[in-house]
């Protein structure tokens, strides 16, 4: 079961990584002004949004392995619930016509 967890641990803290990283260099790049300040007291908002923009699609790419990996456990485990599903109807269905 750890398994099953842990491509969705990796991947999302690969994300927040790839987040955490875009953070600091538009930080420091809004602080040294290669990029505009945000209107007013809004530099935070701003920081956060370029980040966010600029993380999307650097995970998109550089995730891509990690993202597979995810898919490939979920629809494991999606199959596996459906074979029990599948198994539990059968076994319902076979008590059911064996009492008629």
């Amino acid at each position: 079961m750890s398994a099953k967890s842990s491509a969705a641990i990796k991947y999302t803290g690969m994300r927040l990584a790839v987040f955490a990283g875009c953070f600091v260099v538009v930080a420091v790049l809004v602080q040294f002004g290669i990029l505009p300040k945000g209107l007013g007291d809004s530099n935070f908002v701003w920081v956060v949004l370029l980040a966010l923009v600029l993380s999307a699609p650097l995970s998109f790419v550089l995730l891509r392995r990690q993202r597979d990996a995810m898919s490939e456990q979920i629809v494991d485990k999606v199959d596996r619930a459906k074979a029990r599903l599948e198994a539990n109807r059968t076994q319902e269905d076979g008590v059911q016509d064996s009492t008629a």
